[in-house]
């Protein structure tokens, strides 16, 4: 399960930035998180496929549950084409939401950051849909690598950067980025 994660600009990152400028440019509706910890509910930048390429856009993290309290942050990536919630965003509308890095927490309700050395950056992989007319998102987790498996069970897929625009778009190739090793990141007792 991925809880929160974080998305930290640095002006010397240009790519991240950018995505940053252009979801506040666009976002007029109300409180955008943009960067920080990002936490369940929040609105946040998110990269979807646009007409002419990726483009920016601000979601909030999470459906509403079909019942009860809360909001469902997370999809498994195994099982998503299978659950009706997930099945149509998984074939059209996908996302890929920029971050420095996630959290999980363990038995012990320590809470770890999770990176990717030496990358300022990566995109975790997501799915979005429309509910009241507003944009939400979830984010696709798988079994952890070994990197986290020893703090939780579950962790996010990642996107490395050439494969994001293929992610929006292309369909093929989502059964090898669902199934490939996540690669080894840098835990950080928060």
């Amino acid at each position: 399960m991925c809880g929160r994660y974080t998305l930290f600009s640095d002006e010397e990152v240009h790519d991240l930035r950018d995505i940053i400028e252009e979801v506040e440019r666009r976002h007029r509706g109300g409180p955008l998180a943009g960067t920080g910890e990002i936490r369940p509910t929040n609105i946040a930048p998110v990269v979807v496929a646009g007409a002419d390429g990726p483009e920016a856009r601000a979601m909030a993290w999470g459906f509403p549950p079909f019942r009860g309290k809360g909001v469902i942050i997370n999809a498994r990536a195994e099982t998503a084409a299978d659950k009706p919630l997930f099945r149509g965003s998984l074939g059209s509308r996908r996302c890929a939401v920029p971050a420095t890095g996630f959290y999980e927490w363990d038995d012990q309700k320590v809470k770890h950051r999770f990176s990717l050395p030496g990358e300022p950056f990566f995109y975790l992989a997501g799915l979005y849909g429309l509910f009241d007319r507003e944009p939400h998102f979830v984010i696709l987790t798988t079994a952890p690598n070994r990197s986290v498996a020893a703090v939780h069970d579950r962790m996010p897929v990642l996107l490395p950067p050439f494969a994001v625009e293929g992610w929006l778009s292309d369909p093929a190739p989502l059964p090898a980025l669902l199934a490939a090793q996540p690669p080894s990141l840098t835990d950080t007792v928060a």
